[in-house]
Order: structure tokens, then sequence, then C-alpha cells
């Protein structure tokens, strides 16, 4: 039996660094507060279409990482390389919906966000998204078809919708609060956080990590 106390909100986008270099702060956060902590992870398209997609050869991008990304990285124990593309993200969105109604969004989440940060796929294409998704053992034609009918791009859209409401205009960004309160009245912390920030507002809501241990 759980014991939720606080729900954390997370909006990111697979294409967005920062965002998988937050996925250790929120399981280290998830580890200490044992079960009284719920983190949802919520879509946001950094460049939906028709906006174009960055040169993944560019001065912007090549300038970015070696300046923020790599020393990050290095910082948090994590090893990134920079994608050989940077494709649309919709339909990795849609298909973490459809594990999240299958009980596997956070296991998807975490195996596309490596697909393209460790290893450079292209997550973006049908095949690769199904492929990772069979992998933990999600139904893969139930999927390939719930992606070409679209039929979870009104759950994306609603976050994404949510995102606007409250402001938030950048990844990686996150929601914390009661969980009994409304996510209007949550603080809402910006940009890749420290764990000792995050902490810090988690015990504002949850007491001291001892309590749930």
């Amino acid at each position: 039996m759980t014991n939720t106390q606080v729900k954390i909100d997370v909006w990111s986008d697979y294409v967005c660094p920062f965002c998988y270099l937050e996925q250790p702060l929120l399981a280290r956060i998830e580890e200490e507060f044992a079960g009284a902590v719920e983190i949802t992870w919520r879509a946001f398209e950094l460049r939906p279409a028709p906006e174009p997609t960055l040169d993944p050869q560019g001065e912007y991008l090549r300038d970015i990482w070696a300046r923020a990304v790599y020393p990050m990285a290095a910082q948090r124990g994590m090893t990134l390389r920079l994608p050989p593309v940077q494709p649309r993200s919709r339909r990795a969105h849609e298909a973490v919906a459809f594990a999240r109604a299958r009980g596997k969004a956070a296991e998807l989440n975490e195996a596309l966000f490596q697909a393209f940060f460790v290893r450079g796929d292209d997550i973006g294409e049908l095949d690769i998204i199904l492929r990772h998704a069979a992998g933990l053992g999600l139904d893969e034609a139930a999927l390939r078809r719930a992606l070409n009918e679209e039929a979870y791009r009104d759950e994306v859209l609603a976050d994404e919708e949510l995102a606007r409401t409250l402001g938030l205009s950048a990844v990686p960004a996150m929601t914390v609060r009661s969980a009994n309160d409304p996510i209007e009245s949550a603080v809402m912390l910006a940009g890749a956080q420290p764990y000792e920030s995050v902490r810090k507002v988690m015990e504002r809501f949850a007491g001291t990590v001892s309590k749930f241990k």
C-alpha cells in the first residue's frame, strides 16, 4: 500500500539532453522518499511540426553540448553523446502515453532517452520506437496501430496545453505539490535542477526523508 503525499509532474522532451540528465536525480528522490512521492513525466515538444528541427551538426548544438551538456553529464556520472539526428518527438511521446496505460511509462521513458542520447537512435522512426517498446514486453502490433491512428495524440496535446496554462515555456520543468492540492498551487522549478533543490522542496510537503524509511 502506498502513502503518496507529494506529486511531481515533469515536462520533458526526448530531444532535450537536460531532460535526460534529470532522470537520476528524480530516481534518487523516488528511492529516498520511498512510496511518498508519485512522479509523472509529461510531454513537451520543443520543436513541433512545422517548426524546423535543429541541425545535428550545427554550431549551436556543438557549442551548448561543449559548454553545458558534457560538463553536467560528467558531474552527474552519466555518459551522453551528441546524437547524429534531430528528429520530431511527437511519436515518442505518444508511445509513452500508450505505455502509461499499460503500466510501462517509466520504463519506455528511460529506454527512449537512452536510445537517443547513448546509442544515437532516430527515435522519430516508427520501427525504432516499436523495437524499444517490444523489448519491454509491450504489444508491438497494438502500439503500431495506436501510433498510425494517433490514438494518444490528444493526451500529448493535453500535457502541452497544461504546460502553457501553467506558464511553462521550456524544458525540463517540474511542479511539486501536495497530493491533495491542485496542480495550479504547485511549486514550479524550471531548468535542470540540482538534487538538493528538489529535495528541499519535497521536504516542505513530505517532511524529512527519515519519516518514510
